[in-house]
């Protein structure tokens, strides 16, 4: 680790970090430029190793360090984490209800929220601009953490929480830019769009740690609720989506595989 890093705030952490998870997804987005199409059973194994990734860091990145903080403080340990935790996923249920998104592989007649003449391609983008809200308000969180000298926040661990993003954020290019790709739009066009759907995470990043540093005392409850939006995600989407083609030995694989790479980056970096 370079000495420069570690001498950025907190916020500046923040903010290199998802820029990184945001390269990652328009990394994914770029397999437009070599393939027409992916295989479902190649896609439905990423989705389920992004689904793997994110159960795991939902744990160790967040609710574990969200409780020990707690504990710290001498509070009730389990209440702040739950209330975070179930804030978290029903912050993202009522975004989902609200906000027009359409999921890679469905009809337009069956996209979500607010009805609109919105094109397809918009609504695809927002569909994954859903899943990378809670992973780029993790990542900020996470970093703030670090920032607030919390002793239960450590910079490998945040560090290893962009990290595991990063890795999950591939498929997740990929799974905007590859359909449009297949129904006829150009591979910059494609990818144009398939990478707009990460640039969300650096402003929920810096929205994250910023939030930790002025509110310390809602650092608890900031981790845990970063933990719920990301569980939502992956009971809503991820692993539906990947369990849809029938190829649900890849994809329950995928999600094993997926979490035992988080959890090796946590425990080795945190």
């Amino acid at each position: 680790m370079t000495s420069w890093f570690l001498h950025l705030s907190a916020v500046q952490q923040a903010l290199l970090a998802t820029c990184f998870t945001w390269f990652v997804t328009a990394l994914g987005a770029a397999l437009v430029f070599f393939f027409r199409r992916i295989s479902r059973r190649v896609m439905d194994g990423m989705l389920g190793c992004a689904a793997g990734v994110m159960i795991a860091a939902s744990f160790w990145s967040l609710l574990a360090p969200s409780i020990a903080m707690v504990e710290e403080a001498g509070g009730i340990s389990w209440l702040p984490p739950l209330v975070g935790f179930l804030s978290g996923g029903f912050f993202l249920w009522a975004v989902d209800k609200v906000l027009p998104h359409l999921h890679p592989g469905f009809p337009i007649s069956e996209a979500e929220g607010v009805k609109t003449g919105w094109h397809r391609s918009i609504l695809l983008v927002l569909a994954i601009t859903l899943h990378n809200i809670p992973e780029g308000l993790a990542v900020g969180v996470a970093f703030g953490a670090v920032g607030a000298g919390h002793p239960s926040a450590s910079l490998g661990g945040a560090l290893a929480l962009a990290l595991g993003i990063g890795i999950q954020n591939f498929p997740e290019g990929a799974a905007v830019a590859v359909p449009l790709r297949r129904e006829g739009m150009s591979r910059l066009k494609s990818f144009w769009y398939g990478q707009l759907s990460g640039a969300v995470e650096p402003m929920a990043g810096l929205v994250g740690a910023a939030a930790v540093l002025l509110m310390r005392p809602l650092l608890p409850y900031a981790l845990a609720f970063a933990a719920g939006a990301m569980i939502y995600v992956v009971a809503e989407e991820l692993i539906p989506e990947s369990q849809a083609e029938k190829h649900s030995d890849v994809a329950t694989m995928g999600v094993m595989i997926g979490f035992a790479i988080m959890m090796t980056l946590d425990v080795a970096l945190g």
